[in-house]
């Protein structure tokens, strides 16, 4: 077994989140494409890198378990559904100017996640977790309160994929072959998208002589790229350490809704975000404290 190089687990760490905390930047380059048709594309690509990275990346005997536990195969169905409406709600929110609320989704995920284990895993809270839920739901509140309405695109973000990782706890099948097989179920959807939809940018000849084409290539290596980075890193690292590292990624989100794309942060929004980044600082603080008593 390799042995735990810190240094490098910090660098592929960090490097996963930087990819994923700067994936706006890549959808804003194809904002003329529509969020379904960017999906439709990223399964496609995703699945068929994915498989040529499984050829090299070698999971040995990940296809003889799942052909013995079916039950898996449909497990991994129903998470690459919640992972595909995921992504398209993340999309959608980019280049629809909603990337303060995609940003507010991925913060409050970790408490979701809290939550779900309690509700569906039958697992304790400890105090502090429950003072972590607490300040997280006053903040989702007090936006509710404020603009009247549920922040959909935050809490739809952050349950997909925190559902999407309790399911996949159901099948213990490893990071990359776990997503070449959620895509590549999703590909007679896509596929039979692309056939009914001959009017769609990606249908017609002509816009694969584009720049916009490569970028949807592109997206199967985008996928994988920071998935491969923070798999090595969970080798590395303490998976509490790389718990705190994921807020990174929305962070960075939130820098460029405000500071690149002109997105306002109003007083009531950034209200909500202080009590979902108290929730946070409680959560960490407690993930610390529960870390050094274990030790």
């Amino acid at each position: 077994m390799q042995a735990a190089n810190p240094r490098r687990g910090y660098i592929l760490g960090l490097s996963a989140y930087i990819i994923w905390g700067l994936f706006p930047l890549y959808f804003k380059a194809i904002a003329d494409v529509p969020a379904v048709e960017i999906i439709i594309h990223r399964v496609l690509w995703s699945a068929l890198f994915g498989a040529l990275l499984l050829m090299v990346w070698k999971h040995p005997g990940w296809w003889r378990e799942l052909r013995e536990n079916p039950r898996r195969l449909a497990v991994l169905a129903l998470s690459g559904t919640l992972i595909a409406a995921n992504w398209l709600t993340y999309v959608w929110s980019v280049n629809n100017g909603r990337m303060l609320e995609a940003s507010l989704g991925y913060y409050i995920n970790p408490l979701v996640n809290v939550l779900l284990g309690m509700l569906i895993l039958g697992e304790r809270l400890r105090r502090l977790q429950w003072f972590a839920v607490g300040l997280a739901t006053v903040g989702v509140a007090q936006q509710v309160w404020q603009v009247g309405s549920l922040p959909w695109v935050s809490l739809v973000l952050a349950l997909t994929f925190g559902f999407y990782g309790l399911i996949r706890k159901q099948a213990p099948v490893k990071a990359l072959p776990g997503l070449v097989v959620e895509t590549w179920m999703l590909v007679p959807i896509a596929l039979a998208w692309l056939l009914f939809n001959p009017t769609a940018s990606s249908a017609q000849a002509a816009f694969w002589s584009t720049s916009e084409a490569w970028w949807l290539v592109a997206a199967g290596p985008i996928t994988l790229v920071p998935l491969v980075c923070f798999n090595a890193a969970a080798r590395h690292l303490p998976y509490t350490t790389l718990g705190f590292l994921q807020y990174l990624a929305p962070t960075l989100v939130l820098l460029q809704a405000v500071l690149l794309f002109g997105e306002h942060l109003s007083s009531t929004t950034l209200v909500a975000f202080m009590f979902i980044w108290a929730g946070l600082a409680v959560y960490s603080i407690d993930a610390w404290m529960s870390l050094r008593r274990r030790r």
